[in-house]
């Protein structure tokens, strides 16, 4: 209460002896009210308002805290971070992204930053007789025999992000990217707007929402989707069941960007907070799931039917897994979406608390789907944090058959991690609805930055395999990649998760004991 006091005793001191001045001398002196007036007035504001404790007995000085408190990410990103510091990707990860993008010098000097003695230090083991792979293209075929239309998938594609969540520059720039590399672009479950059809290939997400094929009252219809699943540039569906950053909830579009186009693109109304419901409303149960998996095939001309999920009751899929068993329906497809994923918008405790982290996850279904007998028919995408060749081997040796990334395309973008997204201000014009921001990413020249940022990571995934002696991605397993698991133990992937199981044998989708292997 003194502090109060004594500021605004000094500033109507201030004031007065201004005005005397005034009166006394010259008007002039009254031009120097245009400082200590504005001053009383939040003072005087700031000592009867409730609401912030620090403005109340801090009339002036407490701004400063908040002024700090707005730009303390940018401070700590641009001053106090080191190479190896920062979440949820440092800046060593975000330069190589944005080096390969720019097809600029990616070869770092003087050695390695990071521990190798550190607890959680992964590393891969190279050969002395190196391989050379002539295809620097990488794919994988998704479609098993109930597919009529099989679609032969990089390895590495753009992961789900809606229009509305993204700009119409960012879509566009990612899609015309996907089609100058010849890869895969996830819709996100927001649907197919006019910006993702710029020449790539689209995987067709589906959510709780329906968006896109919903009717007035957000259930799923059928019309609607057979019209957009015909269309030849949607080459596979996947069915959202739940995502790694906030599983067990829906989506979130928050109504600032919620414009009239993505309104109508999804079929809500405009300018309101739309929110995907937790559950599909089309099954309750993995029978009825499977069942739409087959409706969903026969309605779209037999194209490859996959579901994305992120594991948090291990039952829930092993039900699953036998409801494929018992319906003999079997998605050509399983994205596995680790706890670590992004999103624009989730609850701090989704995204922190709830979920499966990828590796544990990747190993689990891998293990599940060879254990059911279903591996065979099913191909596995995993999704989370993967920016590297690196990255894209260990899922791989774990069981992925091709990989998805979000964060990764929107750093070859040019975002800045600036941790906005739900904010509809995003500094670079990624993550926005505002024109005067999203105009300020010119596509020609970021859709190439995509193209070469995908190109640079297949090369130097294929560069990794050549120096491992690996001619093939099946010859990447789990026993050539190591971590350090305490301070004197060094672990294999093999024995970290797959150590019950046997080694995987990725050409016959299965687990081989190593006595038979010794043998």
């Amino acid at each position: 209460m003194a502090v109060r006091k004594l500021i605004l005793v000094s500033i109507i001191i201030v004031n007065l002896i201004i005005i005397s001045f005034g009166i006394i001398f010259t008007p002039r002196w009254f031009w120097l009210l245009i400082i200590p007036v504005p001053l009383l007035i939040i003072a005087v504001y700031h000592s009867v308002q409730t609401s912030h404790a620090i403005l109340r007995n801090y009339p002036l000085v407490g701004y400063f805290r908040y002024i700090f408190e707005s730009i303390r990410p940018e401070l700590r990103q641009y001053f106090w971070e080191s190479d190896t510091d920062g979440r949820p990707f440092n800046r060593r990860q975000r330069s190589i992204v944005y080096q390969r993008a720019k097809n600029q010098r990616e070869t770092v000097a003087f050695g390695m930053q990071s521990d190798p003695q550190a607890i959680g230090n992964e590393w891969i083991a190279h050969s002395i007789f190196p391989t050379h792979i002539e295809n620097h293209d990488l794919r994988t075929m998704v479609g098993n025999n109930a597919c009529k239309q099989p679609y032969s998938l990089s390895i590495y594609n753009i992961s789900a992000m809606s229009y509305g969540a993204l700009s119409k520059t960012a879509i566009t720039a990612l899609n015309k990217g996907a089609a100058l590399q010849n890869f895969a672009h996830n819709t996100g479950e927001g649907g197919i707007s006019n910006y993702h059809i710029s020449g790539g290939d689209l995987i067709w997400q589906i959510g709780t929402g329906y968006f896109g094929c919903r009717d007035e009252h957000g259930y799923f219809d059928a019309d609607l989707f057979t019209e957009k699943a015909h269309r030849p540039y949607v080459k596979m569906i996947e069915l959202k069941i739940s995502q790694g950053a906030k599983p067990g909830h829906g989506g979130i579009l928050p109504a600032a960007k919620n414009t009239p186009e993505v309104a109508a693109i999804r079929h809500v109304v405009p300018g309101t907070d739309v929110m995907s419901p937790p559950a599909h409303s089309a099954f309750s149960s993995p029978l009825e799931m499977m069942q739409f998996v087959q409706k969903l095939r026969d309605l779209s001309g037999a194209k490859p039917i996959g579901f994305k999920i992120c594991i948090g009751d291990k039952q829930e899929f092993i039900d699953i897994c036998h409801a494929m068993q018992t319906t003999q329906i079997f998605p050509d497809f399983i994205s596995v979406d680790g706890s670590e994923g992004g999103t624009g918008a989730a609850p701090l405790e989704f995204t922190d608390n709830l979920g499966m982290p990828l590796y544990d996850a990747l190993t689990f279904i891998t293990k599940t789907l060879i254990n059911f007998g279903l591996k065979k028919h099913i191909k596995i995408i995993a999704s989370s944090r993967i920016v590297t060749g690196f990255d894209l081997l260990k899922a791989i040796a774990l069981g992925a058959d091709a990989c998805y990334s979000a964060r990764g395309m929107m750093f070859a973008l040019g975002c800045i991690q600036a941790l906005k997204c739900n904010e509809d201000v995003c500094p670079v014009g990624v993550a926005t609805q505002r024109p005067h921001l999203y105009k300020g990413l010119d596509v020609e020249d970021k859709y190439v930055r995509v193209a070469q940022f995908h190109r640079n990571t297949l090369r130097a995934t294929v560069e990794i395999m050549e120096a491992c002696g690996f001619k093939t991605l099946d010859d990447v397993t789990a026993d050539k990649f190591f971590r350090k698991t305490d301070n004197i133990t060094t672990l294999s992937f093999q024995d970290i998760y797959f150590k019950d199981t046997g080694r995987l044998n990725k050409r016959e989708n299965s687990f081989a004991k190593e006595e038979f292997l010794n043998h």
